[in-house]
């Protein structure tokens, strides 16, 4: 899937209004930032339009904001650091309406390179809702040209991401998208549209109703299908074996039976787990000690549940990445939150580690459990949006990239 679509390298900014949607959703701690990775990812762009003398107005959501605006979800830490980061003022306008009176004077006393971060768009209530409407013209009233550089928003058609594309078009202005959105369309397109193979999936996490697209479309794509994680188990009881305690969900029993016979009828390799780590009950709290054993997958005791995959599996699915060419990784093997539970995680992160393979993380849990990990450097891209590159895995046109000028 190529980008054809405008980048900050095809438009114009000296001396013009640049609005930046960015994703700053960044994990805080009592106002203290715990993990900047999204606010380093989207330097590239910001420091593109300051040198070429823009006037950049950055904006973010930030949480979910359900009981209205708060301090605890400003984005006041997040224009701290990027000050540093950039070496300049990033002037914060911290006014809850996002777009009143106090951003209207920040924007019209920049002078070019200057920076203006506005307030967490979500303070202005549901972004997505007809509010939205009056919202998207009035950010497009502070801008000349938009560039979209937040992955992670990129499959919400909000205000922010999408809505004002149209008034900015309107005006005559150019929308664009950055480096950060770029890279990611341009790894995950190509994996998915165009892969060198042979192309291993692996799929974790909990649950199958997340992924049902995903599973169908990727079959299509790839050489292999793995499946570890919690959604493992709903294909096991599938195949008619017990799986104790285990996490299930017996409503999808039937189409985990129809991806496994799709697999078989497209000659696609579908790999589920041979053996698995069991445990009495769940870990509470989660990162608390646990005793485990280890048995094949045939063998759950009715009165145990499966938390990760077993050693068979880890060399079962490290196998079949090493002669990998194109391997993309969405969702854990098991509760990787936990130390014991995490050696599925950490054998697939070390098998991806060791290959050659152009090697994708779809954000979301396994980004985090590959930042966790140290394996973060080894791997050729980590998406930075863990429901947007789901969505875009499963072939679905992004509301983000779609709203973009094509070129």
């Amino acid at each position: 899937m190529g980008l054809n679509k405008k980048t900050v390298d095809d438009i114009n900014v000296k001396g013009k209004r640049v609005l930046v949607r960015c994703d700053f959703n960044v994990p805080l701690k009592e106002g203290v930032i715990t993990d900047e990775t999204r606010i380093v990812a989207a330097l590239p762009t910001i420091k593109k339009l300051i040198a070429d003398g823009g006037k950049v107005i950055l904006c973010s959501h930030l949480g979910k904001v359900k009981n209205g605006p708060n301090e605890g979800e400003s984005l006041a830490p997040v224009a701290a650091r990027l000050s540093e980061k950039l070496g300049k003022e990033v002037k914060f306008i911290s006014d809850y309406n996002v777009t009143g009176e106090a951003a209207t004077a920040a924007v019209a006393a920049m002078a070019e390179g200057d920076v203006v971060l506005l307030q967490n768009t979500r303070f202005r209530g549901k972004e997505e809702t007809k509010n939205g409407e009056e919202f998207s013209r009035e950010l497009a009233d502070l801008a000349d040209i938009y560039v979209c550089d937040a992955f992670g928003s990129s499959h919400r058609a909000h205000a922010s991401v999408a809505g004002v594309t149209k008034y900015i078009t309107e005006k005559g202005g150019d929308n664009a998208v950055g480096y950060l959105m770029e890279k990611e369309i341009q790894f995950l397109g190509n994996a998915v549209e165009n892969p060198v193979r042979p192309f291993v999936a692996i799929l974790g996490g909990a649950k199958v109703a997340d992924k049902l697209n995903v599973i169908s479309n990727l079959l299509e794509k790839c050489d292999t299908l793995i499946i570890g994680g919690g959604m493992a188990f709903t294909f096991l009881k599938a195949q008619g074996l017990e799986v104790g305690n285990s996490l299930v969900d017996d409503t999808k029993l039937d189409y985990c039976k129809e991806m496994m016979e799709k697999a078989a009828a497209l000659g696609k390799t579908l790999l589920l787990p041979v053996d698995t780590t069991i445990a009495a009950s769940f870990p509470d709290p989660i990162d608390g000690p646990v005793e485990i054993s280890y048995v094949d997958a045939d063998k759950i005791p009715a009165d145990m549940e499966g938390l990760d995959i077993g050693p068979k599996t880890q060399k079962l699915f490290a196998d079949a990445v090493k002669s990998a060419k194109t391997v993309v990784w969405n969702g854990p093997m098991g509760v990787f939150e936990n130390p014991t539970l995490a050696a599925g995680t950490i054998a697939v992160a070390k098998a991806l580690a060791d290959t050659d393979a152009t090697t994708i993380i779809g954000g979301g849990d396994s980004a985090a459990a590959v930042n966790q990990l140290g394996f973060a450097d080894k791997m050729s891209h980590i998406s930075t949006g863990g429901g947007a590159s789901l969505e875009f895995l499963e072939g679905k046109e992004l509301p983000g990239v779609a709203a973009a000028d094509d070129k």
